[in-house]
């Protein structure tokens, strides 16, 4: 039986960042996947953030090569950084909401800049859509960042990260400062929004329970490289002081029972 490729929507080679005499990445490779969602890991200051702003091309690299949905980062025409930034949707740390624009205006903004043609109402609709979507009531539409709670703010973010319908949702610690349930839940709607939207997920998060739950395969950044992009329970494994002190402590046995018992409760 022949084994059907897969399909790379992302590709970086021999990658280097460098800030001034620090070197950050080192000839990094990374492969990802049409419809598959990679956890992104490492200590602080390997540069996943710097990795995944190099890939979107908000950051000049020093040398290497980024592909992503078929352009080459270096050599894409003004047209073509359009055409890749209708296509990604990013979820930022903060959030990166216009703090003075309610949710549903936060939602058109990237409707009004790449579909301007499109009427007012439409784009109403096409933003109340999303943010029913990311799992917020129809009331959040008009209210303020201000007013939303933590976990909300998120949502709405994750709603305009959508807003374009993008086959690729880039996310950099989208559970940090949620409690746990509200961290659960968020997880949940990653997972239920990429398997219905069919989306590939770049997702950056130091929550060992969003690895365990949700991602297809986690690669983790050490030693300026990705040393191993692989199903979790292929990471374990791997002898990298790192990963084994990061994979193998209290609160990743935690995170590993959890798992377990949730796997064990719906049969799989």
């Amino acid at each position: 039986m022949t084994e059907t490729k897969r399909e790379e929507v992302i590709k970086v080679r021999g990658l280097v960042n460098q800030f001034g005499e620090q070197v950050v990445h080192d000839g990094l490779d990374l492969d990802i996947y049409r419809g598959e969602i990679v956890g992104v890991v490492g200590g602080s200051g390997t540069g996943k953030s710097v990795l995944m702003r190099s890939i979107l091309g908000l950051r000049k690299f020093n040398a290497g090569t980024i592909d992503i949905l078929g352009y080459n980062i270096e050599d894409a025409t003004t047209e073509e950084m359009r055409e890749i930034q209708k296509n990604t949707g990013v979820l930022f740390q903060d959030g990166a909401l216009f703090s003075s624009l309610t949710v549903g205006e936060n939602v058109e903004v990237p409707l009004k800049e790449y579909y301007p043609q499109l009427s007012s109402f439409v784009q109403y609709e096409l933003a109340l859509l999303k943010v029913k979507l990311a799992g917020l009531p129809a009331d959040a539409f008009g209210k303020l960042p201000s007013e939303l709670s933590g976990g909300m703010r998120k949502r709405a973010g994750i709603a305009r990260a959508l807003a374009l319908d993008p086959p690729i949702l880039f996310l950099d610690e989208p559970t940090a400062g949620l409690d746990p349930i509200g961290a659960a839940a968020f997880d949940q709607l990653i997972k239920t929004l990429q398997s219905a939207l069919g989306l590939t997920v770049f997702l950056i998060t130091h929550d060992l329970d969003t690895l365990y739950t949700i991602c297809d395969r986690v690669a983790v950044l050490a030693d300026k490289k990705v040393l191993i992009n692989a199903p979790i329970n292929e990471v374990e494994k791997d002898p990298h002081p790192w990963i084994q002190e990061y994979f193998h402590g209290p609160r990743a046995r935690a995170a590993q029972d959890q798992h377990s018992r949730h796997v064990a409760s719906v049969g799989v």
